[in-house]
């Protein structure tokens, strides 16, 4: 059926076409007048401050500019009558406290037949005072985007004397040139103040170096970084996102990854906002404590302090993953790259959402450390706005570190070469730079499991064969999913992902098909077989046997034990030496947790003194056994990179019902802890717009006891077109392939084009 434009249509068009031209202004004033930040490279800020354009303290007013403008609370809360609450205050942001909205929205409007809930009470929405600041409120419960909002609350603390830290604010910060602090400072800020802001920063940087700077030595001279708040800078409050009352809430020294960036010239301009986790009680869910208030959701990742990120492009609409403000901020020009932490897909979720470039390493290449990120799935990445600038970085950081035990890789997985010296430039489109490199679709994450998976799974399987093949001159294979109907213009795999699982789970992880689902029968139960038997083993091995239709690279990796959190909160602790906040017991003991359940899950932490995985399936090993099966297919069918669709679903309302999990495709990710769990290279890059979704919504269930998210059935045309990404990943050690295919594909498309409702702001110089 052929598609009939309409008036919504043109206005998209129209709004493109209106980017597009704020874009191209945007360039021809990089070119001829005062230097912009908006949308600017690392390269583009040295050159500028090289050639006398700009300064390095006048790019950090700039973005700080930017920050004044765009980073204000986007989010109103959902109330039980939807009636104005009293005006409030929080935190102090770029000189000023920001301001909450007194509207509220009627939980009706997101729960339906709310007169007939018998279960426990819903958190809604309500004001709180913080506990590490008494003079600061808090949204608490639950909340939706503001339409329209103009605001995207990204940045948590900003690094600017007076507000980058609530034990040592104001007057308490007070720089040792003005005098001594006034009576009553806790004597911690005497050493804090000494440390300089990141204007001062930058203006040292600018009275040693000049229009000279020494670019082989500080590599990242004047970038302008945002810090997830799961990493410690020595200059900037550091809580996880928590709002929990330290002594003194800046840490004494940078997590190893941020003093890097630092020796190498990067400026470290703020923290921004996390979805904070209550540490410790990961995974406490059982014990003598219960939880006397429902959240339906754990889809609504949010921060007790720092509060929500709203996504630039709709604010009504979901940033996504932990590392948010992260991926908001880059893409909103509030800073010029950003370093993530991914557990699962929280660098990878904030980038396609939020349309910038996420790039992780090889588990090791990077360095991980801070308040919760040493787990054996944790891994830093680099939010940037292209494939490029994510090179740079990588290669400004990477390397041993002797405070990380997963840095320990062999050597030979890090090239000689620069990182940035495999990504494609743009005049290289011309001559097939893929020509000869191998790329295997993996269907398994393309599956479209529902209506809400079809627009974005058939866009990308276009931007594939278009791009990738046609333009860039790439050889394509496909793996083969019994839920996906296979392409007869791109060959098949010949060793296939479950072939290689067929062979090496009853070889190194018999216990596997010994799993028992939740009725307590086997979970991978095959008719004629016992598979728990050598026999079946021998037999599966040797394709003799069939394996479980249940088994495939979307569900292998779930459900796996992970040591306590436990040992790595109290070590972080201990280390960090605070003389209030010791231990986890005196953490819960200062904190606000951000729902009830995490309360009772971080109540129930202090009665665990075992740090043993709990469950049948340990982490470790199952990573072992997901590198030998990806790197077993790529080597059988001389697969050089994979990609996919970051995500087949569309942006779901920020406050409203998460995508439900449909045959183990995630509501966060198409392929979620798959890829976390390999540890191997990965990059998301943006690759277009999607205006079609099918919205989820809340339903009671037939108990009447609670809230479930169900999938959407009535198609909408969203007002605001949402980015999507492609995702380019490998077996480890496969950095560079991923690299070249990611930025070959960049160079040949350039779809980002930044978000509409945060242009340039009015720009003043900083020098004084």
């Amino acid at each position: 059926m052929v598609h009939k434009p309409s008036d919504s249509d043109f206005k998209a068009v129209l709004r493109l076409l209106a980017v597009m031209l704020c874009v191209a202004t945007a360039s021809t004033l990089f070119a001829q007048g005062p230097f912009r930040v908006e949308e600017a490279s690392i390269t583009d800020i040295q050159n500028a401050i090289r050639s006398g354009r700009t300064t390095c303290k006048d790019v950090v007013q700039a973005y700080l500019d930017r920050v004044k403008a765009y980073n204000g609370v986007c989010t109103e809360l959902v109330t039980i009558d939807g009636k104005p609450i009293p005006s409030s205050t929080g935190m102090v942001r770029a000189g000023a406290p920001i301001k909450y909205p007194t509207s509220t929205v009627a939980a009706s409007t997101v729960f339906p037949d709310l007169e007939q809930y018998q279960g426990l009470p819903i958190e809604f929405g309500k004001m709180i005072q913080s506990v590490s600041d008494p003079t600061v409120q808090l949204q608490y419960g639950w909340r939706v985007g503001i339409p329209n909002a103009g605001q995207l609350n990204a940045l948590e603390t900003l690094n600017i004397r007076g507000e980058r830290s609530v034990t040592c604010k104001g007057e308490f910060d007070k720089a040792p040139s003005a005098g001594p602090l006034p009576p009553g400072a806790p004597a911690a800020c005497e050493g804090f103040r000494k440390q300089p802001d990141a204007l001062e920063r930058a203006a040292e940087l600018d009275k040693r170096y000049g229009r000279n700077p020494d670019l082989v030595a500080l590599p990242m001279y004047c970038a302008v970084f945002s810090v997830k708040d799961w990493y410690d800078a020595k200059d900037m409050r550091g809580t996880g996102g928590n709002d929990v009352n330290f002594a003194m809430d800046v840490p004494k020294v940078d997590s190893p990854d941020i003093a890097v960036l630092r020796s190498k010239g990067a400026i470290i301009f703020a923290i921004s906002a996390a979805s904070n986790v209550t540490l410790a009680a990961s995974g406490a869910s059982n014990g003598p404590n219960k939880a006397q208030a429902a959240f339906p959701t754990t889809d609504l990742q949010y921060a007790s302090w720092s509060g929500q990120t709203c996504n630039p492009y709709d604010t009504t609409r979901v940033p996504r993953g932990t590392s948010n403000g992260s991926g908001v901020s880059v893409s909103a020009n509030l800073a010029t790259c950003g370093i993530c932490e991914q557990t699962s897909a929280s660098c990878k979720g904030p980038a396609s959402r939020n349309n910038v470039v996420n790039l992780l390493t090889t588990k090791g290449i990077l360095m991980d450390g801070g308040i919760t990120d040493k787990q054996a799935g944790d891994r830093a990445g680099i939010h940037c706005k292209s494939v490029k600038d994510a090179a740079l970085v990588l290669d400004a950081m990477k390397g041993f570190k002797s405070e990380d035990i997963f840095s320990a890789i062999p050597k030979g997985i890090i090239p000689k070469e620069p990182y940035a010296s495999f990504v494609v430039p743009d005049a290289a489109v011309k001559d097939k730079p893929l020509k000869g490199v191998r790329i295997g679709i993996v269907r398994e994450f393309m599956v479209k499991h529902t209506k809400n998976d079809e627009a974005i799974s058939d866009q990308i399987d276009k931007e594939i064969k278009t791009v990738l093949r046609d333009k860039l001159g790439a050889t394509l294979v496909e793996s083969v999913d019994p839920l996906y109907t296979d392409d007869p213009t791109v060959p098949n795999m010949t060793y296939s992902f479950r072939d290689a699982m067929a062979e090496i789970l009853p070889h190194v992880m018999p216990e596997y098909f010994w799993r028992k689902a939740s009725n307590g029968q086997l979970e991978f139960a095959v008719p004629g077989w016992d598979v728990r038997t050598v026999d079946y083993d021998v037999a599966l091995s040797l394709h003799k046997a069939p394996l479980s239709d249940k088994i495939n690279i979307r569900s292998i990796a779930k459900g796996l034990s992970n040591p306590s959190t436990l040992l790595l909160t109290n070590q972080y602790l201990r280390a960090r030496g605070d003389k209030r906040v010791k231990d986890w017991a005196s953490w819960v003991a200062n904190a606000t947790f951000k729902t009830e359940e995490e309360r009772v899950r971080a109540m129930n932490a202090l009665t665990s003194t075992d740090a043993r995985p709990k469950g049948d399936i340990n982490y470790l090993e199952m990573q072992s056994v997901l590198r030998m099966i990806v790197l077993k297919v790529m080597y059988q069918n001389k697969i050089d990179v994979f990609v996919n669709p970051e995500q087949t679903t569309p942006q779901y309302l920020l406050g409203g019902a998460p995508e439900p999990e449909v045959n183990d495709r995630g509501s966060q990710s198409c392929c979620q802890m798959f890829t976390a769990l390999l540890g191997g290279p990965e990059a998301d890059v943006p690759a277009g717009y999607n205006d079609i979704t099918y919205d989820p919504k809340y339903a009671l269930a037939a108990n009447k006891k609670q809230y479930v998210p169900v999938t959407g059935t009535v198609m909408t045309k969203m007002p605001h077109p949402m980015p999507i990404s492609m995702m380019f990943w490998a077996g480890p050690g496969g950095d560079a392939d991923v690299i070249k295919a990611a930025s070959a594909y960049e160079a040949a498309t350039h779809h980002r084009i930044p978000p509409p409702a945060f242009g340039p702001v009015p720009q003043q110089s900083s020098s004084r």
